[in-house]
């Protein structure tokens, strides 16, 4: 699909992307080098960092693959030493790696809900803890009134509750508190702009065949308001205007992108079964007699 976004509404950016060579990750790493930034991409595979960063370059997208594990603070440190090294500044870090998959709250054990703890809510503070000095100034030669931009990737599964994801609920909501306390303290110290994704049902991603087989077949449209399983490049689209100075004046929000799936439930009742309770109702209301209660005095 053809970007609403100038060409060079991020020419000249860097950023820093966990979890960027496949999925989502992949996709906001190519539309912000679609929109003239350079990307660097970390991840634990490093065939799939090879193979994206190929299919980067190969666009003219200035690109690196950096091999690291979020959940290790010296992974972390040598990652952004690399990025700066290799592009001298940062300016975007979106943090996307995240852990999966379907699980019963009794059949979890500590040591799987502390690795999606780990991966997603320790990971993302811990790169952004590591960032902080590249992004409080953004490089050599810029203003210090001028921060970066940290994106969240996070989720609606704890907006309520969501069936055998405990642990995702979890470390995302923990993401989203994270997000905000940043937005306060280094929006306000650093002029660094803190704000989150969350996407709803996505087609063509790891976490849909994860959370939706084949084997049960799901019907994301029939609970979704606009009946659509949503794309990869709308969660880019949306990571480009809080990138970008379109959003300048976001910051500590949670951006929902699902098409309204979160606040959607099946109807209990047609629409005309519907109309015939509440008429049923209205006639039993007015020929129900009207009793005054006695006065107590």
């Amino acid at each position: 699909m053809e970007s609403p976004f100038k060409a060079d509404i991020l020419k000249g950016k860097v950023a820093l992307l966990t979890g960027g060579g496949s999925g989502i990750g992949f996709e906001i790493s190519l539309q912000l080098g679609k929109h003239g930034t350079s990307v660097a991409i970390m991840g634990r595979r490093k065939h799939v960092l090879d193979l994206a960063v190929a299919n980067l370059q190969s666009l003219g997208i200035p690109a690196i693959g950096l091999e690291g594990d979020v959940r290790k603070q010296d992974d972390a440190v040598r990652v952004l030493e690399s990025t700066i090294k290799h592009f001298g500044r940062l300016d975007i870090l979106v943090n996307a790696a995240a852990g999966n998959f379907l699980v019963s709250a009794e059949d979890l054990s500590s040591n799987g809900f502390r690795t999606v703890i780990d991966i997603d809510s320790v990971g993302t503070f811990t790169m952004s803890h590591e960032a902080l000095k590249y992004l409080k100034k953004g490089g050599p030669g810029k203003d210090s009134s001028d921060g970066g931009t940290i994106i969240n990737i996070s989720a609606t599964l704890h907006y309520t509750a969501t069936w055998y994801q405990i642990h995702v609920s979890a470390a995302k909501a923990a993401v989203d508190s994270i997000t905000r306390s940043l937005a306060l303290e280094w929006g306000t110290d650093y002029n660094i702009r803190v704000n989150g994704i969350a996407p709803g049902p996505i087609a063509d991603t790891m976490g849909a065949s994860k959370l939706a087989p084949e084997e049960i077949t799901p019907k994301f449209e029939e609970y979704d308001p606009l009946f659509k399983l949503g794309e990869k490049w709308d969660i880019a689209m949306a990571a480009l205007y809080l990138a970008s100075d379109m959003g300048k004046y976001i910051n500590g929000t949670t951006m929902v992108v699902d098409g309204g799936e979160w606040l959607s439930r099946p109807p209990w009742l047609s629409k005309d079964a519907v109309k015939q309770v509440s008429r049923a109702v209205e006639r039993r209301s007015r020929a129900a007699p009207v009793i005054v209660p006695k006065s107590k005095l």
